[in-house]
């Protein structure tokens, strides 16, 4: 199987230039699916910390470079929305945060935000003991007790140490929310209506901004988050 992928054919969310070249890194299994960028494309095309596949693999060998707390050592490991990635040596630490055009995008922050990463539940269903298992948008699963707290949509804050929620945000009128797909991507407001589509369709979700009209678009492409998750932390 062919560890290259054609440029012309990656996601939108890849911040890679697709007419450079034919080919470019194929992003390895791991969360976030499709969307998930190679960490390789992090690490040379968005930062400039390694020319070549050989140099990445060389800084990851030293066990500095971490995704949610985590060293890596693939440089293919999918890299996704809300990851939280940690340079050691460098003492650098950025989030991924949707940019212009729904391109993923590094936002720096400060080491006490790098111990946790947001994310959105997607699916909220019961296991065997009468507890609830959460699906989280990359794919990590959570198990807990208090089944009435959270609801799809919602976000939860993580902590990359011990897997415990340390914040959770609620999917309703009033939330601060950013948009992660779409013609908004990137765009952050507060909802002022989630308007109730009738049948499958998804639900339309209204958005307003200060000093702007702002804007519509699908339940899907809206993540809660706190003003934390808005710029540089520090």
């Amino acid at each position: 199987m062919s560890n290259h992928q054609k440029r012309l054919s990656v996601p939108n969310s890849w911040p890679v230039e697709r007419k450079t070249a034919t080919f470019t890194v194929k992003a390895g299994a791991g969360p976030h699916g499709e969307d998930g960028v190679p960490l390789l494309i992090v690490l040379r095309d968005v930062l400039g910390y390694a020319d070549n596949r050989k140099e990445a693999r060389y800084a990851l060998n030293e066990d500095n470079v971490l995704i949610n707390g985590k060293a890596i050592s693939d440089e293919e490991r999918p890299v996704g929305m809300f990851d939280i990635l940690a340079f050691t040596e460098r003492e650098e630490y950025y989030r991924v945060f949707p940019g212009e055009g729904g391109r993923l995008a590094l936002t720096a922050i400060d080491p006490d935000a790098a111990e946790s990463k947001l994310g959105k539940i997607v699916t909220k269903t019961h296991v065997s003991g009468g507890d609830v298992q959460l699906g989280l948008h990359d794919g990590e699963t959570l198990v807990v007790e208090d089944a009435q707290t959270y609801d799809a949509g919602d976000s939860i804050v993580v902590g990359n140490e011990d897997g415990e929620i340390v914040a959770h945000f609620e999917y309703e009128e009033g939330a601060l929310v950013t948009a992660v797909d779409g013609a908004h991507a990137g765009e952050v407001g507060e909802i002022e209506e989630i308007q109730v589509t009738p049948g499958s369709a998804q639900n339309n979700v209204i958005v307003s901004q200060d000093g702007d009209e702002g804007f519509e678009t699908v339940e899907e492409y809206v993540v809660v988050i706190d003003e934390n998750f808005t710029g540089d932390d520090e």
